[in-house]
This record gives structure tokens, C-alpha cells and sequence, in this order.
């Protein structure tokens, strides 16, 4: 019996050196990302991170970033892309909070590590975003706060990522606290970009003759609100909005901007983050904590000067 045991103990150690050479033999070759939409400085910005990460783990890795255009079937074909080119890693910034779940699936039966970033996609290895129900309370609290609580207000919706559906549920959490608070509208689409914030908010503006408050989704978003209200010279209402993108902080700046808060995300540390947990699996560990949340902070024009921005030195 000892001696079977001593077999089965030299065995398993043997097995064990065997693993630890082959993990040690593993090489992060090549990286896929995809996002929701390119153009948005949020993306570049992540996309930025992960490279930067990648290039410390090995200098040589091969990074490939496409845009989704907050197209699911669009992003279905790309996470099958580079399914079919072998890359190691797939960077995920899913444009659908659950519909994505059997290409993730598909990436991981074929061995690849599926690493998701800003928002959740369903069975991804690991996640890293910012806590949106929070950065929707805090953005929205401010809206209520300005108000003295009662006023009419709007949310302007997105595309149905986690991130979004997390922003609008911690906003309409503050306004139902505030019995004074009434929402005029929060499910026009915005498609987190300024021509849709602009077109949806033309739209609002001229079905209600008096707002008070505004709550965007993004910061892209929030700018084509400002600008819409700007054409149609209406005034009488304050924006805020989620990203602390630079242009936001050229808004707070003005002074005059209706755009007043933004509650903050750090795509870059978020993005390669989520990348060197990501590599973690793909090296054999297995994280103490799959899904990491980032505290938010919001932004206004009295600690604008206090903000360490995208675009800040690393």
C-alpha cells in the first residue's frame, strides 16, 4: 500500500513537472478584439490598454481590433474570425448583454480565452468593468440634487449592453427614491453615439415643452443632447452622462455647457486589466475573483482639475 501510494505520489509529481514545463512553453501569440464602436475615443482608448499590456507580456504578440458597430450578428462573425485564425485570446466588449453567449461558448470549446471588458458577456473567463449601476445612481443623483428633487426628467437609452442596462437601472433606482421626480421618457435609443443623442433628443424636444434633466447613457450621447437643445434653443435643463470622456472635460470647462456631470471609467486600466487576467487563465491560473468592478467617480467642474483623464500620461 505504501509502495502504490509512493507510485501514485512520483506519478502525479511527474504529471505536475510536465504541466509547469508545458505552461512555462506557452507563448501569447495573438490577441482578437472586438468593440462596440470603433470611433468612440471610450474604445481607443481600451484598445490602447490591452496593446500596451500584451506588448509587456511579449513584444512580438500580434493584436487585431475591429468594431462591432453595436451590430450583434456583425460581432458574431468577428469572434468566428478569430475562432478560425487561432488567436489565443479574444477581447470581448459584447454589444448584447446575453445573444453573444454561443459565440463565447463556441471561442472557449475551441480553447481560446474569452476576456470581457466594460460590459459582461455571458460564460466570458473573466470580466473587468466599471460598476454601472453606480455610475448611473451617481450621475443621476447629481440631476436630483440640482433639482432640489423634483423636476421632469429623461433618460436617453441605448443599445441593450450589460453596461447601458446597469446604467439605466442605478438612474431609475435615484429617481423612484425621489417622489418629486418624474420621467417624461427612458427608452428611446440613443445608440451611444452623438449623431443618435442628437437625433433622439431632437425628437424629445419637440414632443415636451419643459425639462428639467437629462441623464445619457455615454458622454457621446450627452453631446448631441447639448447640441440638439443648442439648435432648437432650449436652455432650461441640465445633462449628465457616463465616460469622463475629454470631451466631457472640455464641456465641464465651459462653464456655460448644460452638460454638468459625468461619472467616470478608466477605459485604458479597465481594458488591460481585464487582458493580464485574461492571460492569467490562458497560463493556467484560476483568478481568486472572475468579475472585477471598478468604482466610478463623478466628474463636475469643481474637481475637473483633480481628474487624471483618458488621455493622461501612463
Amino acid at each position: 500500500m505504501r509502495i502504490l501510494k509512493t507510485l501514485v505520489t512520483s506519478a502525479a509529481a511527474t504529471a505536475l513537472l510536465a504541466t509547469g514545463a508545458l505552461a512555462q512553453d506557452k507563448q501569447l501569440e495573438s490577441i482578437g478584439i472586438s468593440v462596440g464602436l470603433l470611433g468612440n475615443p471610450f474604445f481607443v482608448a481600451t484598445i490602447k490598454g490591452i496593446e500596451d499590456r500584451a506588448k509587456e507580456i511579449n513584444p512580438d504578440v500580434q493584436v487585431t481590433s475591429v468594431s462591432a458597430d453595436y451590430d450583434l450578428n456583425k460581432q458574431v462573425s468577428q469572434i468566428d474570425n478569430f475562432i478560425a485564425s487561432g488567436v489565443d485570446i479574444i477581447m470581448l466588449n459584447a454589444v448584447d448583454a446575453a445573444a453573444i453567449a454561443p459565440a463565447v461558448k463556441r471561442a472557449q470549446s475551441a480553447g481560446i480565452v474569452v476576456a470581457a471588458f466594460d460590459v459582461s458577456a455571458p460564460g466570458a473567463d473573466v470580466t473587468v468593468m466599471t460598476d454601472n449601476v453606480d455610475a448611473g445612481r451617481k450621475a443621476c443623483q447629481h440631476i436630483v440634487d440640482a433639482l432640489d428633487g423634483t423636476g421632469d426628467v429623461i433618460i436617453i437609452n441605448g443599445p441593450q449592453s450589460s453596461s447601458i442596462i446597469d446604467r439605466v437601472a442605478g438612474c431609475q433606482e435615484v429617481f423612484e427614491a425621489n417622489e418629486g421626480i418624474n420621467v417624461l421618457s427612458d427608452d428611446q435609443n440613443g445608440k451611444a453615439s452623438r449623431d443618435g443623442g442628437l437625433n433622439v433628443m431632437q425628437g424629445l424636444l419637440t414632443r415636451f415643452d419643459k425639462i428639467d434633466g437629462v441623464f445619457a447613457i455615454n458622454d457621446p450621447t450627452a453631446v448631441g443632447a447639448a447640441l440638439a437643445a443648442r439648435q432648437l434653443g432650449r436652455s432650461e435643463f441640465i445633462i449628465t452622462g457616463v465616460d469622463g470622456a475629454p470631451v466631457i472635460e472640455d464641456e465641464l470647462a465651459k462653464g456655460d455647457s448644460l452638460i454638468k456631470a459625468s461619472a467616470s471609467q478608466d477605459p485604458y486600466i479597465m481594458a488591460g486589466q481585464a487582458l493580464q487576467m485574461g492571460y492569467d487563465v490562458f497560463m493556467g491560473e484560476t483568478p481568486e475573483e472572475d468579475t472585477v468592478l471598478l468604482e466610478p467617480k463623478l466628474i463636475t467642474s469643481d474637481n475637473l482639475g483633480d481628474y487624471q483623464g483618458w488621455t493622461a500620461a501612463r
